[in-house]
Order: C-alpha cells, then structure tokens, then sequence
C-alpha cells in the first residue's frame, strides 16, 4: 500500500480485460485508494491479433468492480492508441469527469504478422506493430500532458524484447526498443515539469499473449504447452514464469513518491531472465 497514491488519478491503458497487465496495474492502483480511468479499444479486437482487446462490457464491468471494491472513482473509455482523433475523444471524457491526472501508465500493445522474419515480414503488420506500441505512447502521452499534474509519472509498458532480439517478432521488439528511448528522452525534456517517466521491461509474465505463444512454439515443436513453459523456465533463474500482478507492483511502485529520484529508467522485471540494464 502506497498512501501518497490515494486520491490521485491514473489512466491505464490495455485495461480491458481480467488477464492482462493493464487490468493488474489498475487494480494494484486502487488497492492504494488511486481512482482509475480503465481505457481499452472497446471492441471485439482485430481479426490480425493473436489476442484480443478488452470489450466495452469488459471494461464497464473491471470499472464498476473496482469502484465496490475500493471505493474510488473509476470511468471507462474507450480508445485506439493508433488513432489520433480517437484520443481526443478519450480526453474530452476523461476532462468530464477529473480535474487532472496523476499517473499515467501507456500499456497498450499488440503484434501482428508474427511468427516471420524481417525479409518475409509483412509491411503493413510491420507498420501497424509499431504504430500500436510506439506511436501510440507518443500520441497519448503528448494528448494527457496537458492534463498532467506536477508531481505526476509517467510509466510505459516497454519489454524484455527491447533489449533483447527475439526470434521472428521484429517489429515489437523494434518497437519496445523505441519505447524505452521515448521514455528517456521525455524524462528529460518533463523533468523541469516535475514528471517523471519510467518504462518497465517485463520478461515471461503469464497473459493471454504468453499463453498463445506456449501454443504455437508447441505446435511448431511437437510438444505440449506444459513442456513449452517448462523449457523457458530453465532460462528464468527463478525458475518460473511471473505474474501480472508482480508487474502491477512494479508500476505502483514507481507511481509512487517511494521512487521519486527515479526518472528515465527502463527497469527489468524478468526473474533475472536479463540482468543487463
């Protein structure tokens, strides 16, 4: 529990659903009495994604349950991170119904075109991977500043695989290696505003996207999901696959005035899967 965090506003996108990271950051948040902005696409997610987005049910729902559950405020909205005007329109509702925003965590991510090489890499799954995980930090990020109360943070949702090639997934790691620089190139210019911004790095976390990718390597191997997940734990010192509620740890910690001589970090939550910085 983080007092400081309690009466502050954060949104967190990539929230609309119970499996993801977004939904245990959100609900981390409120543990700490924060009142959240669950924002999500809303839809029923693109036929081209191996995994879906959170639905505008979904959404409404994970809002109404954290209100019961903690008793702060909490708003739905829908947005499309790669969408300019839609953003927009997530601001003006958010401006409805908060006076500013405390914390800001750009979580939204998705991949497209994988498993492939670059030299066989479709150009717009190319493209719309990076403009989904890169651009759409920037886009939200330059539409909540003004928004944005001094003594606030920022904290992207970058990736193991910015810092570390994966096989036939370029263009997200192309794009989390992108995230991590936007994260340290706004610490610098948002500092003199008293912001900070920090990315995390998260490794092997069980999602829905981890799971899928259990599913593939086993097809693509002739194994079993379970064998799949017990190869990639002999690479993870602590010899297991994390959670996504240790990920919400990690971002209530860095919203928090616990680490507030932190900006412009891209830290590893990664069982010690990489130690590098």
């Amino acid at each position: 529990m983080y007092e400081d965090l309690k009466g502050k506003t954060a949104l967190v996108t990539g929230a609309g659903k119970k499996t993801g990271i977004g939904y245990a950051i959100a609900t981390r948040l409120a543990a700490s009495g924060a009142n959240v902005i669950v924002a999500d696409l809303g839809e029923a997610g693109d036929a081209d994604h191996q995994v879906r987005t959170g639905t505008t049910g979904e959404m409404e729902t994970i809002a109404t349950d954290l209100k019961a559950a903690f008793g702060i405020r909490s708003l739905a909205v829908s947005v499309d991170v790669a969408d300019g005007r839609s953003i927009e329109r997530m601001v003006a509702t958010v401006r409805e119904f908060f006076d500013g925003v405390d914390i800001l965590c750009n979580n939204a991510g998705a991949s497209f075109g994988v498993p492939n090489t670059v030299q066989n890499y479709d150009e717009d799954a190319w493209m719309k991977t990076i403009d989904i995980n890169l651009h759409g930090v920037f886009r939200v990020s330059r539409a909540m500043l003004p928004m944005m109360k001094a003594g606030g943070a920022i904290i992207n949702t970058a990736s193991r695989a910015g810092k570390v090639p994966p096989l036939f997934n370029g263009a997200y790691a192309v794009a989390k290696a992108g995230v991590i620089m936007l994260t340290k190139v706004m610490a610098m210019e948002l500092a003199g505003s008293n912001i900070r911004v920090n990315a995390i790095c998260p490794g092997q976390i069980m999602t829905d996207l981890e799971k899928w990718r259990f599913g593939l390597e086993a097809q693509f191997f002739n194994s079993t999901v379970e064998e799949r997940e017990a190869e990639m734990c002999k690479t993870i010192p602590l010899k297991r696959i994390g959670t996504v509620e240790e990920v919400g740890n990690l971002v209530a910690f860095l919203a928090s005035d616990t680490s507030s001589y932190m900006t412009g970090q891209a830290v590893n939550i990664t069982g010690g899967q990489l130690m590098e910085l």
